[in-house]
């Protein structure tokens, strides 16, 4: 990433809730507002699934995304200092900006084929995940770099996950939290049946996953990269994008490495 300018134009964005909305109407008031292809940097203001829209949006533009919470969950995002003096809100985080770390994701690539025979891409900087679609469990045969490696899972789901992705949905269904920088992704399983033991497994964030439905008539089985989904999908691959980035930047007592290792020892 580039050094920021001393005064750093800014893109300030906001979720449609009401705190949100406020924020950004007083950020704005002090600081002005920039177009995010013109911006220096994008402020984020909401959770972490505006978080992720702000990055699918305008992560072709590679400036920095500075977020800060005020939504329900922000695990992405920085803390909303409501003890700041409201007229002083601009100059804050001008400094906090100035101050801040850098943390450099690589999103997954989706690409998956359907029943019609549309293919669909997709990035994902959280997971890639199958779920079934009806009451029926979903039969998947898994491959990596080409070799079958597991000829049938029967389960609810399966997915990728990156590792800053891996404290959210990943971690909810039994996967790994992952260091950030691991080049490392978990693969793990949702409610898996048969064969019951199998927890999933860690791979090289350079594996290419290929997931293959094995009666999708009888048991579709839709595929979701973060919030985009595809449904009746007949197979999926899943590899780390070479060519993406984003840059998220997070303040330096609580950065994204940190929040990482933290969530590790929450009891």
């Amino acid at each position: 990433m580039s050094p920021l300018p001393s005064q750093p134009r800014i893109a300030l964005l906001a979720s449609p809730t009401d705190d949100a909305q406020a924020a950004l109407a007083m950020l704005a008031g002090q600081l002005g507002q920039h177009a995010p292809a013109e911006a220096d940097v994008i402020v984020a203001l909401g959770g972490d699934g505006f978080m992720l829209q702000t990055l699918h949006r305008h992560g072709d533009t590679h400036k920095p995304v500075y977020g800060m919470k005020l939504g329900s969950v922000g695990f992405l995002m920085n803390s909303w200092r409501a003890e700041e003096p409201a007229s002083n809100s601009g100059q804050a985080l001008l400094a906090r900006i100035a101050s801040a770390e850098p943390a450099v994701l690589r999103p997954l690539e989706m690409r998956v084929n359907t029943e019609s025979g549309a293919s669909v891409a997709s990035l994902a900087y959280n997971e890639v995940s199958l779920l079934r679609q009806t009451r029926q469990a979903a039969h998947v045969a898994i491959e990596l770099n080409g070799k079958p490696r597991l000829e049938e899972l029967i389960c609810d789901g399966v997915m990728v996950a990156t590792p800053a992705g891996s404290t959210a949905y990943n971690y909810s269904a039994g996967g790994p939290i992952l260091p950030l920088g691991s080049s490392v992704v978990a693969l793990t399983p949702i409610a898996a049946f048969r064969p019951r033991r199998w927890r999933g497994a860690l791979l090289k964030s350079s594996t290419e996953v290929r997931f293959r439905v094995l009666d999708p008539y009888k048991r579709p089985v839709s595929a979701t990269a973060d919030s985009h989904e595809v449904r009746d999908v007949v197979d999926v691959t899943i590899r780390e994008a070479k060519d993406h980035t984003v840059t998220l930047l997070f303040d330096p007592e609580h950065n994204l490495e940190e929040r990482i290792l933290s969530e590790q020892f929450i009891v």
